[in-house]
């Protein structure tokens, strides 16, 4: 598990994530391989998992949005937090593929990021983040599913990862 830097009282009242305009968004959450076979394995319905490897999005009741099939819009809490997938541990901190190279990011739209951007907590996450994904096991990780590595916009870029052995 990856420690998280926002507050769980702050995310379960913000209502920003696991919810997207478009029903085949770029910041839906990409699954890694392993993944796959744990949600399955947890009888998932593959129904929800795209061929590419993403969780697939539904339209939410009330229209005009989609969201994350596993969150409980009644509390704003995620059905499969335990287990839920490495980007939603990682998120609002993306990583992107950006003029060739593979970026640490953060979504400039989180709210506590926009509080927190210059703040002493948010450099040592950052540096926390770092050592951590460029750690054998994650560069393995990242080298095994280039999924997770997308074109992400309004992000700030943040670190240069080196994802090769």
């Amino acid at each position: 598990m990856i420690e998280q830097l926002i507050p769980k009282e702050f995310c379960l009242k913000c209502k920003g994530c696991c919810r997207f305009k478009e029903m085949h968004s770029a910041w839906a959450p990409c699954l890694l391989e392993e993944e796959i076979q744990d949600l399955l394995d947890k009888k998932i319905p593959p129904a929800a998992i795209s061929s590419e490897k993403m969780l697939l999005l539904i339209p939410e009741p009330e229209g005009g949005q989609y969201i994350c099939p596993f969150l409980n819009r009644q509390d704003n809490k995620c059905k499969i937090y335990e287990f839920r997938p490495f980007e939603c541990q990682l998120y609002p901190f993306l990583i992107a593929f950006r003029n060739k190279k593979v970026l640490l990011t953060v979504d400039i739209n989180c709210p506590y990021i926009a509080q927190h951007l210059k703040s002493q907590e948010f450099k040592q996450y950052v540096d926390y983040l770092a050592r951590f994904l460029n750690s054998a096991k994650q560069k393995r990780l990242l080298e095994n599913n280039p999924q997770i590595i997308q074109a992400y916009e309004e992000v700030l870029g943040l670190i240069e990862l080196d994802i090769t052995k």
